[in-house]
């Protein structure tokens, strides 16, 4: 079973973050979480993108 790309940013940010919670993160780690997160906002972005630009709007006839 292959695991997807974002799911992999998703476990390591989320591995990162509970790093975060008990011991903390080195400075390169912050920078690392960092950027994964802007990674995941971009395709998270791209997504939304892609779903609104399929959006077609119609008008129903006016009912009599």
């Amino acid at each position: 079973m292959s695991t997807s790309p974002i799911k992999v940013i998703i476990e390591r940010i989320n591995e990162l973050s509970r790093k975060q919670r008990s011991s903390g993160l080195e400075e390169w780690e912050r920078d690392e979480q960092e950027a994964l997160r802007q990674e995941y906002l971009s395709f998270i972005r791209g997504q939304v993108k892609d779903t609104l630009s399929k959006v077609q709007i119609t008008e129903d006839s006016p009912m009599q």
